[in-house]
């Protein structure tokens, strides 16, 4: 059991290290822009040295688990050790692997990647509502039980899934209200909406949750983009970038500062 929920702990991280989240995606061609082979031995590589530039300057972390799991079993067990050095470090983590499925199933994924006993346990995971948010229930439950935190896909920053979300967008934040609600200092479920979206179509401060914000970057979102969409819940926003903050190895730890800089700036209302 975890001391404080992850709503607390994050709320901590981001008041210490100022609003971003760092996204750790060993894609091929990242691994091939570093020089490395695309391979395990490159995909651990790749990982250990962003942990290590960014151990204490991120609070939060968020390794993409498609580029581990496309090696296996090696591949698992580098992110393993990835989550492992992460949470040693500082950063928390939060497992971007976008789970989603029935109930005994769903209840199986919150096991493996919430319980603190588990192997590839993360502070926080990406969860689908596409079989119904009824069926997220057990990894919200979960969650509660070990002070764990989710971050439900609501309105993603891929634009051909636009029409699909604003459908049932409504009906995934009325979920989060509703599992945060009386939660101090930050409900531990979030929802995901992209930095590019150009309207949530939702009042966002009745969540009382964080909000990851993907999409810096690379996507085309800036910091000042966030200050614009998020402005009425402008302390509970991630933003995270990836590619953009990693594609030059030599200047992770100098790229990281300025994003994180810049968006506290943004995102201060000042």
């Amino acid at each position: 059991m975890r001391e404080e929920t992850f709503g607390a702990r994050l709320r901590t991280q981001l008041d210490k290290y100022g609003p971003l989240c760092v996204g750790i995606d060993p894609s091929p061609g990242l691994l091939h822009a570093w020089g490395l082979d695309d391979s395990p031995a490159g995909l651990e590589r790749f990982s250990r040295t962003v942990v290590e530039e960014i151990a204490d300057i991120a609070g939060v972390a968020k390794p993409q688990s498609a580029f581990y799991e496309r090696w296996g079993s090696r591949g698992i067990a580098i992110l393993e050790h990835t989550i492992e050095d992460l949470r040693a470090a500082g950063p928390l983590v939060i497992l971007d692997a976008k789970r989603g499925d029935v109930e005994h199933t769903m209840a199986a994924y919150a096991e493996a990647y919430l319980d603190p006993g588990s192997p590839m346990a993360a502070d926080a995971l990406t969860v689908s509502p596409y079989l119904g948010t009824e069926a997220l229930a057990p990894a919200i439950d979960h969650a509660r039980l070990h002070d764990a935190g989710l971050f439900i896909l609501a309105r993603t920053s891929n634009p051909q899934a636009a029409h699909l979300q604003r459908q049932v967008a409504a009906q995934i934040f009325g979920t989060v209200a509703a599992a945060n609600r009386a939660q101090t200092p930050l409900g531990s479920i979030g929802v995901l909406v992209g930095a590019t979206v150009a309207d949530p179509e939702y009042d966002l401060s009745r969540l009382n949750g964080p909000i990851l914000a993907p999409g810096l970057g690379a996507q085309g979102a800036t910091p000042a983009d966030l200050a614009r969409l998020f402005a009425p819940v402008r302390q509970a926003v991630i933003p995270s970038v990836s590619r953009a903050a990693t594609l030059d190895p030599t200047r992770i730890r100098e790229t990281v500062l300025r994003y994180r800089d810049e968006c506290a700036h943004h995102l201060s209302g000042q």
